[in-house]
């Protein structure tokens, strides 16, 4: 009767921390900045962790990589604000 106790104490923290951890506000993804770094270490699209051109060509120096444009934001819809009524 003991274990059973626990077990379901241990399953009732366990979904309130997975309900409690989805609530949190999003944060920068690392996912979602323009430029990826790419080559056999990281595949493809590759980590997509840079703001700028720049930063990702610094990381990719010295190694068997390069630089692209991450396709999440590149393929991704353009935000269009409302049109106001007239």
């Amino acid at each position: 009767m003991r274990r059973s106790k626990w077990a379901i104490l241990a399953f009732a923290a366990l979904g309130t921390s997975w309900i409690v951890g989805a609530a949190q506000p999003a944060t920068a993804d690392p996912y979602d900045y323009p430029w990826c770094i790419q080559g056999k270490e990281e595949g493809y699209p590759g980590y997509c962790g840079y703001q700028t051109y720049q930063q990702c060509q610094a990381s990719a120096s010295g190694r068997a990589a390069s630089c692209g444009i991450n396709p999440r934001v590149a393929f991704s819809q353009q935000r269009v604000p409302p049109r106001a009524i007239r």
